[in-house]
């Protein structure tokens, strides 16, 4: 059996001329039998692990006064990003499982690309600002208190939502007005790319919006994180090996969450049906979802667990310890 597979014969009955779609087929499913348990089970499992996981931090900042620092309320809003993101797939996958049609209505369809588009900025812009808060902390800790209070965070945090609204808003809102000629999505999820294929005309907006999205979501706060931490690494050059310990420990988390962000782009940009031939169905579908699979388990553990203060605060929560 095989897990995903591309429905050439539904493709075929895609007209081009324009008709009234109501709803999407998501065509990359195939019938997989009994095997659709053990893959429920599994999607199931993963889905509540990454809700757990990141509630559990968020939990225990919440709950832990000494907690109540930027580093701390910003890494809460990445894993309340987080569990948005993956809300955003995994309830479909789950639901197209027991699914004889694969169809999704169109506003669900919507829905569901507004959720993932909008978590993808805010991951960024949210790693920017935890960036920006290590910068001061490390190189200008004089004024960090100042710089870096309550009031400021929130508002940052703020800022990074609505920015992250106003980029998809501006990139994509122009697909709700499109008018489709087919309606077979050759994925397990709507996808924006393969949703304006299925347009009965493909105008140069499209390819501007993209770029646009690219640039605002990905490329500026990327450039923004690379040089927060080329000016981090100059400082710590100067310092004491106690000071370098620290900055690392507090540093490479977010280094590794970045470069892990990096990948997981580069997968979902890439269309391995031309570029590699041959390529099985399932790698081609699960490869550009990298980033939504194993993201959202890999804050909480990197940036949570990992990190002195919040563990000890569990093992405390955990064993109700003073």
């Amino acid at each position: 059996h095989v897990f995903f597979s591309s429905n050439e014969s539904l493709q075929k009955m895609g007209n081009s001329s324009e008709i009234e779609v109501v709803s999407f087929v998501l065509a990359a499913y195939a019938n997989i039998g009994a095997l659709k348990y053990m893959y429920f089970v599994i999607m199931l499992f993963w889905y509540l692990s990454i809700c757990v996981a990141n509630t559990v931090v968020i939990v225990i900042i919440q709950v832990d006064r000494r907690l109540h620092e930027p580093m701390y309320i910003l890494l809460c809003s990445l894993c309340v990003n987080e569990i948005n993101s993956s809300t955003s797939l995994y309830p479909l996958l789950l639901s197209q499982m027991f699914s004889d049609s694969h169809e999704v209505t169109v506003p669900w369809c919507f829905l569901q690309m507004c959720f993932m588009y909008i978590s993808a900025p805010a991951e960024f812009w949210g790693l920017a600002a935890m960036a920006y808060d290590r910068y001061i902390s490390i190189c200008h800790p004089l004024c960090y208190n100042v710089i870096m209070n309550t009031k400021r965070v929130f508002l940052l945090i703020l800022l990074v939502w609505i920015f992250s609204l106003v980029s998809f808003i501006l990139s994509f809102s122009f697909i709700f007005g499109l008018k489709f000629c087919r309606n077979i999505v050759d994925n397990v999820y709507c996808d924006h790319q393969l949703m304006i294929r299925l347009s009965c005309s493909v105008s140069t907006q499209s390819y501007i919006s993209e770029i646009f999205f690219a640039l605002v979501s990905i490329f500026i706060p990327f450039t923004l994180i690379s040089v927060s931490y080329f000016k981090i690494l100059a400082v710590c050059r100067k310092t004491s090996i106690e000071n370098k310990q620290k900055a690392v420990t507090t540093c490479t988390p977010q280094i590794v969450s970045v470069s892990n962000l990096f990948v997981g782009c580069i997968f979902h940009s890439i269309d391995f049906r031309f570029l590699i031939a041959r390529v099985p169905d399932e790698v081609r579908v699960i490869l550009p979802m990298y980033v939504l699979i194993c993201q959202p388990m890999l804050t909480p553990f990197l940036y949570g667990f990992n990190l002195p203060k919040i563990r000890h605060s569990f093992k405390r929560l955990l064993f109700k310890r003073k």
